[in-house]
């Protein structure tokens, strides 16, 4: 990409990391996701489509290329750090557009997590089967 403005915001789920760049579009919009194209990279559907939601909500699909550097985690929580990372970044571009993501709850940050391991435990809760004699 040539030296363009760009808005930047950094999304995050689980252990996965997604730094997202908008940079507006002249001709054909693209996304692209780690130097692939999204379809190559996020082969599941649901995958796609949940990350083009802060776009399409605020009905600016058209307007934006898109250029992530996403890792660490799963597929899946890759797929909705990059979707919190495209909304965080359109909001730096329209602060108008806040309400309407804020609304849809593209703004929230997942916190969930895998709980860790306790000891004397087997798992993070499941205890060992208990015998009387």
């Amino acid at each position: 990409m040539s030296e363009q403005t760009y808005y930047e915001a950094v999304g995050r789920r689980k252990t996965a990391s997604a730094r997202v760049r908008l940079y507006p579009a002249s001709e054909e919009p693209e996304i692209v996701v780690n130097g692939k194209p999204l379809a190559e990279y996020f082969t599941r559907e649901m995958d796609r489509l949940s990350l083009l939601q802060p776009l399409q909500v605020t009905e600016t699909l058209n307007q934006f290329n898109v250029s992530v550097l996403v890792k660490g985690g799963g597929i899946h929580g890759q797929a909705d750090a990059v979707r919190l990372g495209i909304a965080r970044a359109l909001i730096k571009a329209d602060e108008n557009l806040r309400p309407t993501l804020k609304k849809a709850g593209f703004l929230t940050r997942d916190a969930r997590a895998k709980e860790r391991k306790k000891p004397g435990l087997k798992r993070a809760r499941k205890a060992p089967q208990y015998t009387k004699r």
